[in-house]
């Protein structure tokens, strides 16, 4: 008998196939982009990971060809801090045609604020700004797809995130809040790219989702760190406890993420997330996005504040022009 919260088993059975369809999966090595990736290997799509974590990566990718033989996996080493490991990997991406980008990789901030060499915070650096140069400059390839999408990973914590756009490097630092600015920053940036793509006439459908609770190794990244306060040791409980308690595991989590990178039937600018327990876990469903995400204002601002950033921007006008030549 099929385990039903196998990811593959559930694509088949819920998603149209992706046959020859080109995939990118970033922070694929493990947790919820691993999953994605089988989902989408699973339905027929070519899968590059995109990991920071190149063993990791390279073994998820055996284990991957393994298990699907008739599917297409490979595996690219990619930095979101680094700005230059991000132009590499986009100048050496292979192929003219990507259809499906999913802006996966994340941390779970540290205790104490890492500061990166640009002077961003760390998890902001990974979700918000290393995924946007991404997306920038993939975007040539995206337009050159028939139906292109971009899946951005948001959390369930969009409900009572706020966003500090007078502090986005995160210096008044508290981890927590770390978190939940640079998911939903994560969620304005993909509504911000629908209302642009949709203003510049592109073919890119741009979503957000995101997994509720999900039992991955996300709490890793805060081992070895010391716990140097009550409140420390609060926050090691409550997020220890929504894991025991709450938690699904990632094959299950993904399926909202897979959802919105595959869907046709899902209108651009929408969040697709767990239905059940206030968002944490249950059966894939629409969401409405919060007011801080949808108000047009600030979502300029955070783009504007990412191009500087980043050096980057979303080339728009180049794309209209190579279409009409």
């Amino acid at each position: 008998m099929a385990d039903d919260t196998d990811i593959t088993v559930w694509a088949r059975a819920n998603l149209g196939p992706r046959q020859g369809a080109r995939a990118l999966v970033t922070g694929g090595a493990s947790g919820i982009g691993l999953s994605v990736a089988r989902g989408l290997g699973a339905l027929g799509a070519e899968v590059c990971i995109a990991d920071v974590n190149a063993e990791g990566g390279e073994a998820a990718v055996a284990a991957l060809r393994a298990e699907l033989p008739e599917a297409d996996f490979s595996f690219a080493r990619l930095d979101l801090v680094d700005p230059d490991s991000v132009a590499a990997f986009c100048d050496g991406f292979d192929g003219p045609v990507l259809d499906i980008l999913v802006n996966n990789a994340g941390i779970l901030p540290p205790l104490r604020r890492i500061e990166t060499f640009a002077g961003q915070e760390l998890a902001f650096a990974i979700s918000v700004l290393g995924h946007f140069a991404l997306t920038a400059r993939l975007l040539g390839r995206l337009e050159a797809a028939d139906a292109p999408r971009v899946a951005w990973l948001s959390s369930l914590v969009h409900r009572r995130g706020t966003i500090r756009l007078d502090d986005l490097a995160c210096h008044d630092y508290e981890a927590q809040h770390a978190y939940n600015q640079a998911k939903i920053a994560s969620l304005m940036l993909a509504l911000e790219c629908e209302a642009r793509a949709r203003a510049h006439g592109a073919k890119l459908v741009s979503l957000a989702a995101h997994p509720g609770v999900a039992r991955t190794a996300i709490g890793h990244s805060r081992d070895g760190q010391p716990r140097q306060n009550l409140h420390d040791r609060l926050t090691d409980f409550a997020f220890h406890a929504a894991m025991r308690l709450l938690g699904q595991p990632a094959e299950v989590a993904a399926r909202p993420v897979l959802r919105a990178a595959t869907d046709a039937q899902l209108p651009g600018g929408s969040l697709f997330g767990p239905g059940a327990l206030g968002e944490t876990r249950g059966a894939p469903r629409l969401l409405t996005p919060t007011a801080v995400a949808r108000e047009s204002g600030a979502r300029a601002q955070l783009w504007d504040y990412c191009c500087e950033a980043t050096g980057t921007d979303f080339d728009w006008d180049g794309i209209s022009k190579g279409r009409a030549a």
